[in-house]
């Protein structure tokens, strides 16, 4: 077996040690790997706290992505995801509507899609004033 050199080695966070940010439908994010000017291929990487009576509109993405519910319960679309369910985004995706009653909180994993090739968001995301903060994808079209 081959073994690649990585003097860099794992880059190890912990989200509980990070700021939460709040983003434009009330949700925490705190994003703990994300691209930077010494790592620009780094996925963006976190928790994401949706409180009681949040969560988002229908929208689209042409990056990939998973979640993991680490705990409470929201519906996505027609789906009810509850602590321990894991979803996956292709590229490019839709995401139906989101909404929870009593409050949940995922661990997510965006990463550039391998059929567009696009990035996730990381530049100008939690910025209220930015049209691509969190829906990149046209819907429209």
């Amino acid at each position: 077996m081959n073994h690649v050199d990585d003097p860099a080695g794992p880059q190890v966070a912990r989200p509980d040690d990070h700021p939460g940010t709040v983003g434009r439908f009330g949700n925490i994010t705190r994003m703990v790997i994300h691209p930077t000017g010494d790592n620009p291929t780094a996925p963006n990487a976190g928790t994401i706290h949706y409180p009681a009576g949040t969560g988002f509109p229908l929208h689209g993405h042409d990056f990939s992505q998973v979640w993991y519910v680490l705990n409470g319960e929201c519906r996505l679309g027609e789906n009810r995801l509850k602590a321990g369910d894991l979803v996956y985004h292709a590229d490019p995706h839709v995401e139906q509507e989101m909404f929870t009653e009593a409050g949940c909180t995922m661990l997510f994993v965006q990463y550039p899609g391998p059929t567009t090739g696009a990035r996730p968001i990381y530049d100008r995301r939690f910025d209220a004033d930015a049209s691509t903060a969190d829906a990149d994808m046209d819907l429209t079209r």
